[in-house]
């Protein structure tokens, strides 16, 4: 933010009878005093108290010791207009000051009052006392009132430069501003004219508070010639309320004669109103500060002196010092003849007290005023007051003016600063995902519980989808219902198995080992559908360490049926050792020693790190993946390694063995499974790996259908074919026959 110094002309008014008023009001309180029997009986008046002075360096009661005031000092008046700023949201504003020691303070309490809100300066100017400005300038000054968004300017400026203010757009002028100004305003209505009736036509200000003075429009009327005779400026006065002269010529310098006056002219309220005499609002501090002092002076008349105790009351009535009446002015408490109660601050300070006024210029060239609001720092609470149903914001705007650098951010989204510009310009970017903000103008989003994410708008938070392999899914369906139709497909080639119990085809595939195959590939079947659903601590526990048994099982009984036909074939052969261990009984140690291998693994497992229900809530931003948590994953991949280890044992074994002459060898048919199987669970593992979610259960789902398909498929349907469909295959005379 840049500071402008202006200079421009000040223009001095020889005469004002707006000033002369609170003369009046002066006279008129102590006449008023000097006539009562309550207030300083038998005194007649005619102690430093100012109805005027604002600036807040009298406050210094080390240098102004005795200085009192009943008017609130500017600073006051600053937290005023800071509060009407902040109350309508007015972030973007203009500042014009005086070029004075009143204009700094006003520009920085004003500015840091601002900034206390989020709103930011857009200009300010000093207005400096000479004419330079207005030739070279002033375009320029122009141009910085009208800057895009400013539609607020506050002017804190002294009578002085008031009129220059005036003067400077009397000529010219600025529209679709609200201006906001210091309680000098009203005082400067009179000398408004041109086109600055049009740039301050509909502007804000505080005004001191006013109060009743009863039977001072009396007195007022009571102001003529022939009541004051030897007052020239009542002389004047009437004069100038009547245009007439009482020597036959008004005091200009055109000597232009003019109407004689009789003294007898009619001092009504319209005359009397031109000049503004109805507003008794500074004639009010005056009255109030003289009431001060008498009530001080009473009071001080009406006690004992400290030294003298046992003297009389009023004893210090013609002989107190200074410092005495200064007590007494500090500690001085009364009801005001409007009600109100005076008293003074320690710092000399009355309670800071400004009514708020909307001003209007008329084209019938009169002035309206509403009062709209109210600043009362005397209370506590509730001291700030506008009326929301007043007409402020004509004859310019017909809804409050925003005074924005940059429109406000919506909710979802957040303030981002503009680099070289002030804190109240900046853009709005949308929250990013698993954020939110609900609140307008926010300067962070808030990210969202874990459990969360947020909506579209980003204006909330909701709760995630959760994502496991449902039964309700397609996919959880499908897999379930193919794990049941394989079961129940085994189950019936279990069947077929039983009824053909004796054929020769059943008997020469050894037939314990391979109903032990088939109800263990029924058990595998079944063990996918824990994997299926909402992962619970039951279902964690079992559904891993099910699949690796059953799946060794199957595995080693496939091995076992390879190695049992090995060792049979080369049995035969004479001078063979191996015909001890032709039978049932070296399949099932087999399969037995494979079982209490992957028991071990498992026991081990769900000693140290067994699985458990877990939820994953950053891998994806949308959905909490329910999963089972595996506790160890390395005693998972020891038991697909140890499984992996069997199938590429059966592989081997079947592939010796594949080419060995009996039409019923299964080595050709094992070879094949073990191939689908080893591949299938080869390339398992990189898909689950790279999988989250629901897709990583349904990866080893799959595996394990698949797998245990292929065996089913692989090793009993050429069985049952010949069973079904060549019966005449399925005799003892084929046993032993190369196929």
């Amino acid at each position: 933010m840049n500071h402008f110094i202006i200079t421009v002309l000040i223009l001095c008014y020889r005469f004002s009878f707006q000033y002369y008023r609170h003369l009046l009001v002066f006279k008129f309180a102590i006449e008023e005093i000097n006539r009562s029997s309550w207030i300083l009986p038998n005194v007649t008046l005619g102690y430093q108290v100012s109805y005027g002075a604002t600036d807040p360096v009298y406050n210094d009661r080390i240098q102004f010791p005795s200085f009192y005031r009943t008017v609130p000092n500017e600073l006051s008046e600053m937290d005023g207009i800071v509060q009407i700023l902040k109350h309508f949201g007015w972030k973007w504003v203009g500042l014009i000051v005086s070029n004075s020691d009143s204009g700094g303070r006003a520009l920085d309490k004003i500015k840091k009052g601002i900034e206390s809100y989020g709103g930011c300066v857009a200009f300010s100017v000093f207005l400096t006392d000479t004419i330079y400005f207005y030739f070279f300038g002033i375009k320029s000054f122009i141009a910085k009132m009208n800057k895009k968004g400013v539609d607020v300017i506050v002017l804190f400026l002294t009578p002085a430069h008031f009129n220059a203010f005036i003067w400077l757009f009397s000529s010219r002028q600025i529209t679709r501003k609200i201006l906001l100004s210091s309680s000098f305003f009203p005082a400067l209505i009179p000398h408004i004219h041109g086109y600055s009736r049009t740039t301050l036509n509909g502007t804000l200000s505080l005004s001191a508070q006013g109060g009743e003075i009863p039977g001072f429009e009396t007195f007022l009327y009571r102001m003529t010639p022939s009541n004051y005779p030897n007052d020239d400026t009542v002389t004047e006065i009437w004069e100038k309320l009547h245009k007439c002269s009482f020597t036959g010529s008004l005091k200009t310098n055109t000597s232009v004669p003019v109407q004689k006056c009789s003294g007898n002219e009619s001092l009504d309220d319209e005359a009397l109103s031109r000049f503004g005499n109805f507003d008794f609002r500074v004639g009010y501090q005056v009255y109030t500060a003289v009431y001060a002092l008498a009530h001080s002076l009473h009071n001080l008349f009406s006690a004992r002196a400290p030294a003298h105790p046992q003297a009389p009351a009023g004893s210090l009535k013609h002989r107190f010092k200074p410092w005495q009446l200064n007590a007494f002015i500090l500690n001085v408490t009364y009801k005001t003849s409007s009600g109100d109660i005076m008293f003074f601050k320690d710092n000399g300070d009355p309670p800071a007290q400004f009514d708020i006024f909307k001003w209007l210029f008329l084209n019938d060239d009169s002035v309206v005023s509403r009062k709209v609001g109210r600043f009362d720092e005397s209370k506590d609470k509730n001291h700030f007051y506008i009326n929301s149903s007043a007409d402020l914001w004509s004859p310019y705007f017909t809804e409050m003016p925003r005074s924005l650098c940059s429109e406000p951010c919506s909710p979802g989204y957040r303030k981002s600063k503009i680099e070289g510009e002030p804190p109240c310009c900046y853009d709005c970017v949308q929250c990013g995902d698993g954020e939110m903000s609900n609140t307008t103008d926010a300067v962070t989003c808030v990210k969202c519980p874990e459990d969360q994410k947020s909506n579209r708008q980003k204006t909330d938070c909701v709760p995630k989808a959760l994502n496991y392999l449902s039964y309700m899914d397609t996919l959880g369906a499908s897999l379930a219902s193919t794990a049941i139709i394989l079961f129940i497909t085994t189950s019936v080639v279990l069947g077929i198995f039983v009824k053909y119990w004796e054929t020769p085809i059943v008997r020469a595939s050894n037939q314990h080992l391979s109903c032990l195959l088939l109800i263990s590939l029924m058990l595998c079947f079944l063990c996918t559908l824990l994997f299926i659903g909402r992962p619970t601590q039951i279902c964690c526990l079992l559904r891993q360490v099910t699949f690796g048994v059953v799946f060794t099982i199957s595995v080693s009984s496939v091995l076992a049926k390879t190695l049992t036909v090995i060792i049979a074939f080369n049995a035969t052969k004479p001078g063979s050792k191996l015909k001890k261990y032709v039978g049932t009984q070296l399949s099932i140690i087999l399969v037995i020693v494979c079982f209490l291998g992957v028991t071990l693994i498992c026991i081990i497992w769900m000693a140290s790190s067994p699985p458990f229900p877990d939820a994953d809530t950053s891998s994806e931003t949308d959905t909490i993946i329910l999963l089972c948590n595996e506790g160890s994953v390395t005693f998972f991949f020891c038991i697909i390694g140890y499984i992996g280890t069997l199938a590429l044992l059966s592989f081997i074994a079947a592939f010796l063995a594949k080419d060995f002459p009996d039409r019923f060898n299964e080595a050709k048919n094992i070879t094949f499974s073990m191939l689908g199987f080893c591949s299938v669970w080869g390339a398992f593992v990189p898909a689950y790996l790279s999988s989250k979610g629901s897709r990583m259960v349904a990866v080893e789902i799959f595996a394990i259908l698949s797998s245990s398909a292929g065996l089913l498929i692989c090793i009993f349907a050429p069985k049952c074919f010949i069973i079904f469909l060549r019966p005449e295959l399925n005799i003892r005379e084929m046993v032993g026959r190369k196929a």
